[in-house]
């Protein structure tokens, strides 16, 4: 996948959001990868490192990365990860 629907300036403000907590996810291992932002403005992502593996990725990618990004971005509806390890219950 390809990000194609968005213009260079917009792709460095998300970057920019990503990059502020980057440092507290490669702490643990992690990182995430831009894949695609999609024509309803949804960021797709994919967890890279103990991130892809960790249980608690849903809560870090909706506590964490989506609050960073949308607080930079509002354009930004939502952030989806397309390999998120489940909560188990």
């Amino acid at each position: 996948m390809a990000v194609t629907n968005v213009d260079q300036d917009f792709m460095l403000r998300v970057e920019d959001a990503l990059d502020q907590i980057r440092p507290y996810l490669e702490a643990d291992g992690g990182n995430v990868k831009v894949l695609e932002i999609t024509e309803d403005m949804v960021l797709k992502l994919e967890l890279l490192g103990a991130c892809g593996s960790c249980p608690m990725s849903t809560m870090t990618l909706k506590a964490g990365v989506e609050q960073s990004v949308l607080k930079a971005v509002p354009e930004i509806k939502s952030v989806e990860a397309v390999n998120v390890t489940p909560l188990s219950v």
